[in-house]
């Protein structure tokens, strides 16, 4: 299958997919969450598979959500098919019968970030900048962001970083858990070569087991969580303030939040 916006190579029992909109900094249009979904679902059927890599091409992982694209559909006429869709593509990533690897360099921010931390494993470089950002445009998590820094950090931990939504660099992000490997720079495609041969040369199909047994213990908490973004995001997106946070950004200016 041939996608526009990220591309799929297997070799053996790898697979390497990449966020191919370097031009807009993998940020992810409509185009890109349904190649997504569409590819997660169907490495379901690659039985030989045992391990998944993610990055982005360019000099970043993504840049989160399409900001432009938030602009242009201001009428919400296609919010629904949006968040349908980004349903699809992080059920099916979390569902994966393989090892996900998340290798970030640059940013990874908001949707992209919710994205890596659906990895089971997160390798990052020093510079890179994570931020679960989605505040910056009044906006909440979604890709399950809530369900995944929950996972990682509790919730009260969650609940403030979410809030904040401060850029934290790999240093950083290692100590609150946000990760798991922090590299220094231009070393995380070295670290995760390294890392795949390690979990190729174990025991991984047990490795892949307990995977499915604990994630599928918490699929119903994650459908819930989805939901709930859903609901919450078409809430937001019709708020004043959050219209002063897209304007401000694609202006380049601080925003003017008036909490309405």
């Amino acid at each position: 299958m041939s996608y526009k916006t990220i591309q799929l190579e297997i070799a053996e029992r790898k697979a390497t997919l990449s966020l191919n909109r370097p031009q807009a900094m993998n940020a992810m249009d409509f185009t890109m969450m349904r190649e997504l979904a569409e590819c997660f679902e169907s490495l379901h059927n690659e039985k030989d598979v045992q391990i998944l890599v993610v990055k982005g091409e360019g000099k970043v992982f993504s840049a989160g959500g399409d900001v432009k694209m938030m602009v242009a559909s201001e009428d919400f006429s296609d919010f629904g098919l949006i968040m349908d869709t980004i349903t699809r593509l992080v059920k099916a990533y979390y569902t994966l019968p393989m090892i996900t690897i998340a290798q970030i360099h640059g940013a990874a921010a908001g949707l992209g970030l919710s994205l890596a931390l659906g990895s089971d494993i997160i390798v990052a470089e020093q510079p890179s900048k994570i931020a679960m950002n989605f505040i910056g445009i009044g906006l909440i998590p979604d890709g399950a962001g809530h369900f995944f820094m929950k996972e990682r950090l509790g919730t009260v931990q969650a609940k403030q970083m979410i809030w904040e939504g401060k850029v934290h660099n790999g240093e950083e992000a290692l100590a609150l858990g946000l990760i798991d490997h922090n590299v220094a720079e231009g070393m995380a495609a070295v670290a995760v070569d390294q890392l795949v041969g390690k979990l190729l040369a174990s025991p991984i199909l047990a490795m892949i087991e307990t995977k499915g047994i604990l994630h599928q213990a918490n699929l119903s908490e994650l459908e819930f969580i989805l939901q709930g973004e859903a609901l919450g995001q078409g809430k937001m997106r019709q708020t004043v303030d959050h219209l002063e946070g897209i304007k401000a950004f694609v202006e380049k200016r601080t925003p003017v939040f008036l909490g309405k």
